[in-house]
């Protein structure tokens, strides 16, 4: 599990001065993307290793508005993975509180950028694949 804070910037809110909802995904995908700096494996160097990471599906479930100047505490968990899938689990809370702003989820397969065509990791990335079966289990572990 990692954490990521997004501050929250004024263009990012709507006439009513709250965030538009469209914005807590984007802040999905930039948690996402410090988790995988984190453990070693940036979108450069998955890249580097004519891998890539579509997303499949989101979900975002809006609990309590957030405006500018709010900073936002978004943690990230491993929820599931098969060697092909991967599902990515997000809590987003105001900084300093319990206050839930939105919960949500992506799912994402990893593809080969030349062929475009879904990879198991067991087979084509043993590293990358031990580094999500880690991940999983660290999540599992923190939920207790």
């Amino acid at each position: 599990m990692e954490n990521y804070i997004h501050k929250v910037q004024y263009y990012e809110t709507d006439r009513m001065g709250l965030v538009h909802h469209s914005n807590y995904i984007r802040w999905m995908e930039e948690a996402r993307v410090y988790w995988l700096d984190k453990i070693g494996m940036g979108f450069d160097k998955l890249e580097s290793m004519g891998i890539s990471s579509p997303i499949l599906s989101v979900n975002c479930k809006y609990k309590n508005g957030s405006t500018f100047g709010d900073s936002i505490e978004i943690t990230t968990s491993v929820t599931k993975y098969n060697g092909v899938k991967i599902t990515i689990s997000y809590v987003m809370k105001k900084v300093g509180t319990d206050e839930m702003v939105a919960t949500g989820d992506t799912e994402l397969c990893f593809i080969n950028l030349n062929t475009r065509k879904p990879i198991i990791l067991k087979k084509e990335n043993k590293e990358l694949d031990e580094m999500m079966k880690k991940s999983l289990e660290e999540s599992k572990i923190a939920e207790k």
